[in-house]
């Protein structure tokens, strides 16, 4: 039986999701596909004896824009979750994001004054008046003992190469905090939606066919083949595509280049804390990985047992999952190059992390998906 759609969504993740819903209620039909099993993309929960698991890395929702915390939570409650992470650096602990609890474990000290003093002197002593790679831009912005024991390691880990051969416009600058706050963002709202992210994702496709463990690729193949014999062929008037933009156009200009990463989950159902904390760094280059994740703590110590996963960074290539767009002056460039040919492919949106080749936080997918919703209603 031929069917026809107003859209085909290329992907079920934040950003394809809240387009399907909202295009949805003006009357619209979609289909969504996902090359994964399941729905939800890297914002995807799994429930393990009670904990809601975050199956590709920590996702803490934080926003300073009310209109996108009351939308999403539409969907969803949320609890009253603070991302307080902890580092930990040869055995030493230390607070993050940089202030007074970090300073006065690195000094001793006590008071504003004390720790601005400390890292002037520090900063001063460098003597660096250009930076000419990332190691002197943090070295310029944040003094010697911030840098080597909290932010070398880490980012090293996190880009695969030494900070001496990374550009100094990676770190634009440093959020050094002179009060005894432990919160790691500044924004008004934050929490873990209550029965995790899938089920916010689940009633957003609520009425909309979702075909999974299908490529983009792939279904345009089988379409083909269906429309030579007449079995359930599928059109569709616009696509949104939220999959890798070069990958797109068969790479035609080249690879765009992203970091990835590898996560080693471990099931604990005799221990009941492993950690005291939800997001604990290592920031020593020597330990492998950057971060632990207990995700129990992300709603109050739920669940029996712990489940945690280990966070490696790693290096891409086509055909692994790209994770973070290296935005550099390379890359940007040739996606420029891309959206120049997006721009002349008719009836297809590019949106996403993905799709846009850039990072976003979670709130900032939900801006421009309703954005992009608001600019096909005109």
């Amino acid at each position: 039986m031929d069917r026809h759609f107003d859209y085909l969504i290329v992907g079920a993740g934040l950003f394809g999701s809240v387009f399907s819903h909202e295009i949805k209620k003006q009357g619209k039909t979609c289909l969504v596909i996902d090359k994964r099993e399941h729905i939800a993309g890297n914002i995807y929960t799994s429930l393990k004896r009670g904990i809601h698991v975050h199956e590709y890395g920590a996702h803490i929702f934080h926003t300073s824009n009310r209109r996108i915390w009351d939308y999403i939570n539409e969907f969803a409650e949320f609890n009253h979750f603070v991302n307080s992470p902890v580092a930990i650096y040869k055995g030493e602990i230390y607070n993050l994001p940089f202030n007074m609890n970090t300073f006065s474990r690195l000094w001793g000290i006590k008071t504003p004054d004390e720790a601005r003093a400390k890292i002037r002197e520090q900063i001063e002593r460098l003597s660096i008046e250009e930076p000419q790679n990332l190691e002197e831009q943090a070295l310029s912005l944040a003094g010697s003992d911030v840098y080597e024991k909290l932010i070398k390691g880490y980012t090293e880990k996190q880009w695969g190469r030494s900070c001496r051969e990374l550009p100094a416009f990676i770190i634009k600058r440093v959020p050094l905090r002179f009060t005894y706050d432990n919160n790691y963002f500044t924004d008004r709202y934050q929490g873990i939606p209550i029965g995790g992210y899938t089920a916010i994702i689940s009633k957003m496709l609520e009425g909309t066919e979702v075909r999974l463990g299908i490529s983009y690729r792939d279904f345009c193949r089988q379409q083909k083949e269906n429309a030579g014999d007449g079995k359930d062929f599928i059109s569709y008037d616009k696509v949104l595509y939220t999959g890798m933009i070069d990958e797109y156009f068969d790479y035609c200009l080249g690879n765009l280049e992203y970091r990835s990463l590898r996560f080693e989950k471990e099931d604990l159902p005799e221990c009941d804390n492993y950690q005291g904390n939800a997001v604990v760094n290592y920031t020593e280059r020597e330990i492998p990985y950057t971060r632990v994740i207990e995700h129990k703590h992300f709603e109050f110590g739920s669940g029996e047992g712990t489940v945690i996963t280990r966070e490696y960074p790693a290096s891409w290539k086509p055909g692994d999952e790209p994770y973070y767009p290296i935005n550099d002056e390379r890359n940007n460039l040739l996606f420029s190059k891309y959206q120049e040919l997006a721009k002349k492919e008719k009836g297809v949106l590019f949106g996403g992390r993905l799709g846009q080749y850039r990072y976003y936080d979670m709130d900032k997918v939900i801006e421009a998906a309703l954005a992009m919703v608001e600019e096909e209603l005109k």
